[in-house]
């Protein structure tokens, strides 16, 4: 039983499905998607943005197919990714059986979008063959317009009846390997269309804020939507929609998943917004600490506080812990517990080698884990057979 209820979040029970090689859905980690934003045809630049996206813990990476040279592109761009991709598809059904031979992990294609039913059975047929799911894409932006005539605008109940209407043909060929996304651009809408939708299926939801907006104001809007049914166990796979390099959107969705302790990927820091008490200029150090960090992907803590207020009880929560003191001389703690003191000098140096350290530590000891484990597995088999 949890020491703090009020800080468990049951996960919505959701089938699981395969996208790729990642799990999406039932007790598999909330994964990270973005979409690239070259053109596809620019194999080279596509590849070099995922490598990127890949390097920040990137799960599943979204690429647009337009056009045949785009088809033809992707093969080398599934080829070269490290993690599944996703081909985007919108009206023109050829794409999506281009994009399955091409090995897209999964279509992201509305099934009523791309015309006869003779169609969504060709689609169907390319995805089963070459082993790909399939993500429904409902937006708000773009509803089918008997909806919008029967509703007047768009609404949770016109989301939900267009991912109801593209569930259902997939479901009548005996296609059931899909997840849905039922994304507005308003917050309101789109968190109302999955609390509505989460109670109607089974299946997995990807979780978007579509058009979200810029850097700040996307993450803010991002944070708030995603957040809420985050919060109330909602979502198997999320993407931040931002104006930003696709690598922002990723750092951006860890730290809504670290936020709500969902997941964690690298240094989540703990730090004060800085005042007159400050022992040192807490905005740079924490600038200068987080740049320094960013290649960490072992989950690990650290505070950062300008004086004696908050700084222990902050370090007494967190792996390592840095409180400004008086005089440029500064208490570092770890695991908790004052250790040591730190000058001006060399400081973020300094609480950087002490992180590496205890990556490396912590690192070391799941490695160590792991090899007792299969240890301890291979010796229940030869007891077994011995038997």
């Amino acid at each position: 039983m949890s020491l703090r209820p009020w800080r468990d979040i049951v996960r919505r029970p959701s089938r699981q499905i395969m996208v790729g090689k990642v799990p999406v859905g039932g007790d598999a980690p909330v994964s990270v998607q973005t979409m690239t934003n070259t053109p596809t045809t620019d194999v080279r630049a596509t590849v070099d943005q995922i490598r990127r996206c890949e390097e920040v813990g990137v799960d599943i990476v979204r690429v647009s197919v337009p056009d045949v040279e785009s088809a033809v592109a992707l093969k080398q761009i599934v080829r070269a990714a490290k993690v599944p991709i996703v081909a985007d598809i919108h009206f023109h059904y050829k794409r999506a059986l281009e994009a399955a031979d091409a090995g897209a992990a999964c279509l992201r294609i509305n099934p009523g979008n791309i015309g006869s039913s003779a169609r969504v059975a060709e689609v169907v047929r390319a995805a089963k063959a070459n082993g790909c799911s399939i993500r429904i894409g409902v937006n708000g932006g773009s509803l089918e317009r008997h909806l919008l005539e029967k509703y007047g605008e768009p609404c949770p109940d016109a989301l939900v009846e267009s991912a109801m209407d593209h569930i259902k043909l997939l479901q009548d060929h005996d296609f059931h390997e899909y997840k849905v996304a039922v994304k507005a651009s308003d917050l309101f809408l789109a968190v109302a269309a999955y609390q509505q939708l989460a109670e109607q299926v089974d299946c997995p939801l990807h979780l978007g804020i579509t058009e979200a907006g810029g850097l700040i104001g996307g993450t803010v809007k991002s944070s708030i939507g995603m957040g809420s049914l985050l919060w109330f166990g909602i979502g198997d796979t999320i993407r931040v929609s931002l104006s930003a390099e696709p690598e922002e959107e990723v750092r951006v969705g860890y730290e809504i998943l670290k936020a709500l302790g969902i997941r964690t990927r690298g240094v989540r820091v703990v730090s004060c917004p800085s005042c007159a008490r400050q022992g040192f200029d807490v905005i740079r150090t924490v600038e200068a600490l987080e740049a320094r960090l960013s290649h960490i992907a072992t989950p690990l803590s650290l505070s950062v506080l300008g004086c004696v207020v908050n700084g222990p009880g902050e370090a007494r929560e967190t792996d390592i812990g840095l409180t400004g003191g008086g005089a440029g001389k500064h208490m570092v703690y770890l695991s908790g517990i004052t250790d040591h003191t730190v000058q001006d000098e060399g400081m973020v140096d300094h609480i950087v080698r002490l992180v590496e350290a205890k990556a490396a530590e912590i690192e070391a000891a799941e490695a160590a884990a792991e090899l007792a484990a299969e240890a301890l597995a291979a010796q229940t088999v030869v007891v077994q057979a011995a038997e």
